[in-house]
């Protein structure tokens, strides 16, 4: 018996039944031999955290662009915080923690330079729109590994592809993944707020403190809690209504506060019109396309190769870039 019919075996000894098993698996678009050692869960796991679109999270933003300060979340900070969140809840429900990680881990990969503020200019920009989900699915599934794509299986697409818009995931693993998204970004978010002076721990709303918690790790700990205590059924990854009304408050208060027209945006419009110039720059000039991308346009169309690159970037490489093209060499020096 090989490691991983060993592992499939405990999953389904030790695993709640609403859990999905990995040897239950939908499947890959590409079949491939099985690993000897690792489920296919724990595989695609591996194969996101070994991508390069993972390392390049760590330079791109999560709400503050350029922070003065190295305790500021990035991207890859938050999608750590969202792995380690959605575990514990996998965890405490007995659902599968190895596909829960791997969709965790890939659920941002799409994600564009600056933040958000890249993908408004990229959905305003691209004729078809833009979303950092559905970009995601297409890095994982195509543009890594030279194009040929991790070939991931089904569930972990389907989670990647849900963890965020109107459609739900179809795994339970999937729903919290969306749920520890939302969890991490405020909580953590409202941390980094009062880091950089923007809010204080008691302009968090009473009614939300109140129900949730007084500070970030007790309002973490609470909602997982509740998370647990309410999905026990496999009927639906879920929160109490008391507690879905006290998070949505909380998310309100940090769009009004800390998301529009914060001193923590007050670099966005710079961005913005700087990503705005060089997509439409890079559309008049193509020959400019690394070699690669201006080779693959002519597969998929020079849109879509300028929306791949450019989503790609991370601040610092869009910074550069920026640079090389519009500002004369002399100013450089």
């Amino acid at each position: 018996m090989s490691v991983r019919t060993y592992l499939e075996e405990l999953e389904e000894k030790m695993l709640s039944p609403y859990a999905q098993l990995s040897k239950n698996s939908r499947g890959r678009m590409r079949p491939e031999e099985k690993c000897e050692v690792r489920t296919d869960f724990q595989r695609d796991r591996d194969r996101i955290l070994y991508s390069k679109a993972f390392r390049r999270l760590k330079h791109k933003t999560q709400v503050f662009i350029s922070p003065e300060g190295d305790h500021y979340r990035t991207r890859l900070t938050h999608t750590l915080e969202v792995a380690q969140i959605a575990r514990t809840i996998a965890r405490g429900l007995r659902l599968n923690e190895d596909l829960t990680e791997a969709i965790a881990l890939g659920h941002d990969l799409g994600h564009t330079p600056f933040g958000h503020a890249g993908e408004r200019v990229l959905n305003r920009m691209v004729s078809t729109g833009f979303r950092h989900n559905e970009q995601s699915v297409r890095v994982v599934s195509y543009l890594e590994k030279n194009r040929k794509g991790l070939n991931l299986t089904w569930e972990v697409l389907d989670g990647i592809e849900c963890h965020t818009g109107d459609k739900m995931p179809s795994t339970l693993e999937g729903q919290i993944v969306r749920y520890a998204d939302k969890i991490a970004y405020i909580n953590h978010d409202i941390e980094d707020a009062i880091r950089g002076g923007i809010l204080r721990e008691e302009d968090v709303p009473e009614e939300a403190a109140a129900v949730l918690g007084r500070s970030s790790s007790q309002r973490i700990n609470n909602m997982i809690i509740n998370i647990i205590e309410n999905s026990a059924d496999g009927k639906g990854i879920r929160m109490s209504p008391e507690f879905q009304k006290a998070a949505d408050l909380l998310r309100d208060f940090m769009f009004r506060k800390v998301y529009i027209g914060s001193a923590a945006k007050k670099e966005e419009a710079k961005a913005e019109r700087m990503l705005e110039t060089m997509f439409d720059w890079l559309m008049k000039h193509p020959e400019h396309l690394p070699e690669d991308f201006l080779k693959e346009s002519e597969k998929v169309g020079l849109e879509q190769s300028v929306t791949d690159y450019v989503a790609g970037m991370t601040d610092n490489y869009a910074v550069r870039k920026f640079k090389e093209i519009f500002v004369p060499v002399s100013w450089l020096e």
